[in-house]
């Protein structure tokens, strides 16, 4: 098996991605952000900041190491290149990313986290976002469901009046959880359905095949919300969870597919999910610690060609050394071989994969159709 893409050139590549943040069809593109984490955007200033408020130590129990200037606490976000933590299934970016959230506990913390995505996002012209949710995460730690949704409510709210940015939330379950938990905490959620789009299920997926959720899926189906699932890359029997997600959850198959890039490697696969008409959100950023180059960009190139209905999003991009939905956009141009016209139409995709209203996705269409106006004539 070929080895994943060297660090070195993962360096050089994120240099390059950030040269192109001044290129004007890049920066003035409207985008559209299905796949992002609240939780992931989580800066290593604003965790360090959050801390010193709430007076919490910083400590990783993975390089076993406390963190006293900000500094020293960014070594924690480097992890392009993964290190293994406790043995198989279990990965250097969880142990981060579940550790930085120790420094969340009040309304005003979900907040100012919220309004730093919204405000990154309004600098890189995204338009309509979709931004994902780990409930469970947060009440484990004695955080109440209020303090959570309150802020997250109102964050939305600040984000459209004064920043021009629309957004719903997807809420996401923990795989690596019980059903019970899952439906428990679903309950939890129903008085906040007015900014829930949609329900989908991350966290760390071995040996928990999506199908273990199909109660949960099919209760959300009833309720009227869109269903989506994780499918991680280079994970065993990711082809099997990614035709679960595509065929099964819900009774007739999720809306979307989170990840499931490797889906390029099975041609029946692949035409099962055109046919469907189901959406995949990818991040390429967040495969490059796992896949090789040819398959990383060959695997897109495959979908793309297809015609599969995809949008490019980042993830978790504070634990990705800070490459946001630009700088992804930004790599298929730079190493993807994408053209302008390839990365505009992931757009129009997105419109149409999004679970907006129709009065937003009007607006959405509208703001690509001026942009593609003044683009002529430069």
């Amino acid at each position: 098996m070929d080895p994943p893409i060297p660090y070195p050139t993962l360096q050089t590549w994120k240099s390059q991605c950030h040269s192109l943040d001044s290129s004007l069809f890049l920066l003035t593109l409207p985008k559209i952000e299905l796949h992002v984490h609240l939780e992931g955007t989580l800066t290593p200033s604003l965790r360090f900041a959050l801390a010193r408020r709430n007076n919490i130590p910083l400590h990783s129990s993975r390089l076993n190491k406390d963190f006293h200037t900000l500094d020293e606490l960014q070594e924690a976000y480097n992890l392009l290149q993964p290190r293994s933590v406790k043995g198989r299934g279990v990965s250097a970016f969880f142990e981060a990313y579940y550790g930085g959230m120790e420094v969340l506990r009040t309304e005003e913390d979900f907040y100012e986290l919220a309004m730093a995505y919204f405000d990154k996002a309004k600098a890189m012209n995204v338009r309509y976002a979709e931004v994902m949710f780990d409930l469970q995460a947060h009440t484990r730690r004695g955080v109440g469901v209020e303090t959570v949704m309150v802020a997250l409510r109102r964050a939305r709210e600040d984000a459209e009046k004064h920043l021009d940015v629309k957004s719903n939330f997807i809420a996401c379950f923990l795989r690596d959880q019980s059903l019970e938990s899952a439906l428990t905490h679903y309950e939890l959620l129903v008085p906040y359905h007015d900014i829930i789009v949609g329900v989908g299920l991350d966290g760390n997926e071995f040996e928990r095949p999506p199908m273990l959720f199909d109660e949960l899926f099919k209760r959300a189906r009833r309720d009227g919300l869109r269903i989506t699932a994780h499918c991680d890359v280079k994970q065993p029997n990711t082809l099997t969870n990614i035709r679960q997600v595509v065929e099964e959850i819900g009774g007739t198959g999720a809306d979307r597919v989170d990840h499931g890039l490797d889906a390029a490697a099975d041609a029946s696969l692949v035409q099962a999910i055109k046919a469907k008409g189901t959406g995949m959100t990818l991040c390429p950023w967040a495969y490059v610690r796992h896949h090789t180059e040819q398959d990383l960009f060959g695997f897109l190139r495959v979908l793309k060609d297809e015609q599969v209905k995809i949008c490019i999003s980042c993830d978790s991009p504070a634990y990705v050394e800070d490459n946001w939905v630009l700088q992804n956009l930004s790599l298929l141009r730079l190493r993807g071989g994408l053209t302008d016209e390839e990365l505009l139409g992931a757009q129009r995709d997105a419109i149409e994969m999004c679970w907006a209203s129709e009065g937003v996705k009007t607006c959405l269409r509208e703001d690509i159709h001026r942009f593609c106006e003044i683009s002529s004539t430069l």
